[in-house]
């Protein structure tokens, strides 16, 4: 058993988020001192963990499979999205699983003491239940599998081939578990920190805009193939879809590699951070800028420019801008720049023209305008359909156009909007409220 609890020997897989608990398990398991009260802080921990992410069944198989799922290093970096590395790596990887074989091949319930069953059932672990403290649910299922399907690997090369198909499938690290990112900036430094919780919304959710969303999807089918694409605007009247759309295209393209990173136009000045933490990894980001305009006053516009074209730092082929905005030109334009010359500027039409070459820079622009009435009555039906309200169809549109006239005019958020005050009108009734 002992031979086997070689961790230290570890080359590529070392150094983990939870390294602690990590190697006091090793300890553990070595069997030195099976009285050591660390028993009851590893098992502690390992509840923690499961309550967090959702796991059950073996939860130190669970917790050594998220440390191989969360490791990002030569290995497995070079394996995420496109397979094995080849060559020296897949050697020097090989001999990090026979180690981790190691690891899954001990028996937790050996820790249990007599008349115990503390580690049996950390070992048979069960979820309390669906709605706990599960931050993300599509990561405990992919979790969960590894470990089992780790769990019956019959030697270290069948290991390396499960972890390796892992890799493959859904990346590594933050980026292989996560769809979306925002930037954290501290101490001048930005850091790429994952959203656990996005709205699940796709493409066929979105009534009407086939147009445009074709449009969507064509350039960013495009850039997921490794061909050519644009950065894209989608600019129109509030509440059509234009945010809703690129979350879609997330939901849509997300097992093909695609990932998106919010950024607000504060933090412009880390974009250049940022494209260097993601332009060596096997994935597609999207920069995504939600309600993008600006005030005369502003000047983050030029480090926009910047970014996109015309810096000495070229833009990597695995990064685009997509950007929503309710302005056409982003920067908001006054009478005086439409003047040709004026007191106190003899080239004003040179001012004029460098504020509109920042949206001449999207390659893509889509227009999302309002709808007209007979469209929104459609997007009201159907969005009534897909929840089930039961109403004549005369009394549902009179009751729709009431609404939109007191609750933001024609457009698809004020249908949904409706759709759900309907929906809650006629859950109370139901239940005698």
């Amino acid at each position: 058993m002992n031979t086997l609890m070689r961790t230290d020997e570890l080359i590529l897989y070392r150094n983990f988020k939870y390294q602690d608990l990590f190697a006091a398990m090793e300890r553990l398991l070595l069997g030195e001192n099976k009285d050591d009260p660390a028993r009851f802080s590893c098992a502690n921990q390992l509840i923690e963990l499961a309550v967090t992410y959702g796991f059950q069944g073996n939860l130190y198989h669970c917790f050594l499979a998220f440390c191989l799922a969360n490791h990002e290093n030569a290995y497995s970096t070079s394996c995420e999205i496109v397979g094995p590395a080849g060559g020296s790596l897949d050697q020097l990887a090989l001999h990090d699983f026979q180690i981790f074989k190691g690891l899954f091949d001990q028996d937790i319930r050996s820790l249990d003491g007599e008349g115990e069953s503390l580690w049996a059932q950390i070992a048979s672990y069960e979820a309390a239940r669906e709605n706990g403290r599960v931050f993300n649910k599509r990561i405990r299922d992919r979790i969960v599998s590894l470990a089992l399907s780790l769990e019956a690997a019959k030697d270290g090369e069948a290991f390396q081939r499960e972890v390796t198909q892992f890799y493959r499938e859904f990346g590594v690290g933050k980026f292989g578990l996560n769809k979306a990112f925002r930037i954290l900036e501290k101490d001048e430094q930005a850091f790429i920190d994952p959203i656990t919780s996005i709205d699940h919304v796709y493409l066929s959710d979105l009534v009407g805009y086939e147009r445009q969303k074709q449009k969507l999807i064509e350039n960013t089918e495009s850039f997921i193939e490794g061909r050519e694409a644009n950065n894209v605007l989608l600019y129109g009247d509030a509440g059509t879809g234009k945010s809703s759309s690129i979350k879609a295209i997330l939901n849509q393209y997300y097992d093909r590699g695609l990932r998106i990173i919010e950024v607000y136009k504060h933090q412009f000045k880390a974009l250049s951070d940022v494209l260097e933490q993601v332009k060596d990894r096997n994935y597609k980001f999207i920069i995504y800028m939600d309600d993008l305009s600006f005030e005369e006053f502003e000047l983050e516009y030029k480090y926009l420019k910047a970014i996109i074209e015309g810096g000495l730092g070229k833009k990597p082929k695995n990064v685009l801008i997509y950007a929503t905005s309710n302005r056409r030109h982003l920067i908001r334009e006054s009478f005086r720049d439409k003047k040709q010359l004026s007191d106190d500027e003899i080239h004003a039409n040179d001012t004029v023209q460098e504020k509109l070459s920042l949206v001449a820079r999207f390659g893509v622009t889509i227009y999302y305008g309002a709808p007209e009435p007979k469209e929104f009555k459609e997007i009201v039906k159907v969005l009534a359909a897909r929840n089930g309200i039961q109403m004549p169809e005369e009394e549902l549109l009179l009751k729709a156009n009431q609404w939109e006239l007191s609750h933001g005019g024609l457009s698809g958020r004020t249908a949904a909007q409706f759709i759900t005050w309907l929906s809650g009108q006629q859950a109370a009734e139901m239940q005698g409220w």
